[in-house]
């Protein structure tokens, strides 16, 4: 999937660089911001102001999933094609995680039920 360079890119990108895409998102089929902040506690463990000062410190990718709180054990259950890569398939641990939130966020944007987008 990608090149290592253009993963590496990825990577280095900031959290906070993306973050407004997320809500724009979410936002223009009328999900909010506090739901776009309970699909990535759920995916992360970042709490509220986890998610702040990831924002604030403009940690990138590779450092927001190396130390998240707490990566949930239902990851596995996201499955599916995003960017056209099948998530399950893509070999790099990483990019699996940044592939997973992108995933939870489109679920959201597309106006899955919340149970579901969380796996329950």
């Amino acid at each position: 999937m990608g090149s290592a360079a253009n993963n590496e890119r990825v990577f280095a990108m900031p959290f906070a660089s993306v973050y407004p895409h997320y809500v724009a998102k979410v936002g223009k089929k009328g999900r909010t911001v506090q739901e776009l902040h309970t699909v990535i506690t759920w995916l992360t463990g970042y709490d509220e102001q986890g998610i702040a000062k990831v924002i604030a410190d403009k940690t990138d990718f590779r450092t927001f999933f190396a130390e998240a709180p707490q990566l949930n054990p239902n990851v596995g259950m996201i499955t599916g094609v995003i960017c056209g890569y099948r998530i399950e398939d893509i070999e790099n641990p990483l990019m699996q995680k940044l592939r997973y939130l992108d995933k939870l966020v489109d679920e959201l944007a597309k106006g899955r039920a919340m149970e579901k987008i969380l796996r329950k």
